[in-house]
């Protein structure tokens, strides 16, 4: 675990930018992630208070105001019916009352004799229809007959009608009123057609907000894999004119980005070639100068040297044009363990179950071999487990490398993975190395989208942890 002792300054994001105090908010739990789901709501959310809102109105003004007519209406009719069997005075008279007053108004009537009305403990239920059919019978007995008669209103037994039965001199008078002529289609129409519109527009809404949410899903992807060095095919702006406008700047992103690599590796192919030739050469003279003391030392410095550029140049490829491709992780750690521990410590290998996921396999050998390598050289025995594990339901391929030696203080942990940073203070290779093993690790797996982190080993010592997304 090398790094050098230079004092140049990286900045992480998190130190750069300030830190913001979370607010507790209860409804964040509840509403929904995704972009097309807080479309919706912000969509469908002011036109169910628009409805409520009317249909508030017309329950306040319309349905009451008509039911109320109705009501007087009946209690019109009633109250005539009560006057004109006042003034008859044979059975004839009083059956073409009732005659008469089904023909014209509807109402069944009906005169029982010489009984009285039950003593009832009647009170208008909750219904707009009850309370103002019970106010205007009361206000019509009041005002045309200057009587307070006890009268019993049932609007549940019967289906289609709704009974009365109103207290007379040594008669009870039962009037039978046709339901349609205390409700009106007009409250069920309004109703219906609000619940179908509303219905129409949120179908409308989900299907423009789904055509528009998915150039921005398909946006994602197409990043989240060129993040992870998969070639991006076929993708082209569409949808809004922001969303083409990010789109745009993706693509050009992207080919500045190819392009910035494809220089950096045509340049470091020549300073590989200028660089190697002269070390050759003097590989050459040193070899025809015959053994010394001075000759030792000067094999020593090149070979520094040539591990040196080896390291540099290793750092600075990258990972070259290898393109990614599905691998059966289990095989591949199985053998790269077995070429590590040939002339090295034993590892314990652990593998729960056969993985396969995409990546560069070169790459990733390299940043594993730079892991283990760098566990053997501080400890004494080398455990890896490899096994799938889930995380806010998604799938991660989970590799951590322990061994049993010294560690890395916690504050150190995020330097180490910086280039050239070194905790060994001396220049020598075989105890420092260069400070670049650790940080073309984590350069590896950042451009596979994944995540090197260092930490304490449950046994004492360093775990590295490797996750990859699926």
């Amino acid at each position: 675990m090398t790094s050098t002792p230079a004092k140049e300054s990286y900045l992480d994001e998190e130190d750069i930018l300030p830190k913001k105090k979370k607010r507790p908010f209860f409804l964040k739990r509840y509403l929904p992630k995704s972009l097309l789901g807080r479309s919706l709501i912000i969509i469908i959310t002011p036109l169910l208070l628009v409805q409520a809102i009317s249909v508030w109105v017309f329950y306040d003004r319309h349905y009451e105001t008509v039911t109320k007519r109705l009501a007087q209406g009946i209690a019109g009719d009633i109250a005539t019916s009560i006057l004109l069997l006042q003034e008859a005075e044979t059975p004839f008279d009083k059956a073409n009352i009732f005659q008469l007053m089904q023909k014209t108004a509807g109402l069944s009537l009906t005169l029982h004799q010489g009984i009285e009305l039950p003593p009832v403990n009647w009170e208008p239920g909750w219904s707009v229809l009850e309370r103002r059919l019970d106010q205007a019978i009361h206000d019509q007995l009041l005002k045309n007959l200057n009587e307070n008669y006890r009268y019993d209103i049932d609007t549940t037994s019967l289906v289609d009608q709704v009974k009365i039965q109103i207290e007379l001199e040594n008669a009870v008078l039962l009037v039978l009123v046709p339901s349609k002529r205390l409700f009106t289609s007009t409250t069920y129409l309004v109703i219906l057609w609000m619940v179908g519109s509303s219905v129409i527009t949120f179908g409308v809404a989900v299907i423009f907000m789904r055509n528009q949410v998915r150039p921005i899903q398909r946006l994602a992807r197409a990043a989240e894999s060129f993040g992870k060095g998969r070639d991006v095919k076929g993708f082209k702006p569409e949808g809004a004119t922001e969303v083409r406008q990010a789109s745009g700047a993706f693509i050009r992103m992207r080919s500045r980005i190819k392009r910035q690599v494809e220089h950096r590796m045509a340049m470091l192919a020549g300073v590989s070639h200028d660089l190697r030739t002269p070390l050759t050469r003097m590989k050459l003279q040193l070899a025809m100068s015959g053994q010394s003391e001075e000759t030792k030392d000067l094999q020593t410095d090149v070979a520094e040297m040539e591990k040196m550029i080896e390291g540099y140049l290793a750092f600075a490829r990258g990972e070259g044009h290898e393109q990614t491709a599905s691998c059966n992780v289990s095989a591949l750690m199985k053998t790269l363990m077995q070429q590590l521990s040939f002339n090295n410590n034993p590892i314990d290998l652990h593998i729960e179950q056969e993985i396969n996921i995409q990546l560069r396999q070169e790459n990733f050998k390299r940043a594993i071999s730079n892991l283990v390598t760098n566990a053997q050289r501080y400890g004494s025995h080398v455990m890896v487990c490899v096994r799938k594990k889930s995380k806010d339901a998604d799938e991660l391929l989970e590799i951590t490398i322990d061994d049993d030696g010294p560690g890395i203080p916690e504050e150190h942990r995020k330097d180490v993975l910086k280039p050239f940073f070194r905790l060994e203070q001396s220049r020598n290779q075989a105890t420092g190395g260069v400070g670049l093993g650790l940080s073309i690790a984590n350069d590896i797996i950042s451009n596979h989208g994944g995540d090197l982190s260092l930490e304490d080993a449950p046994g004492g010592g360093l775990r590295a942890r490797i996750s990859l997304p699926f």
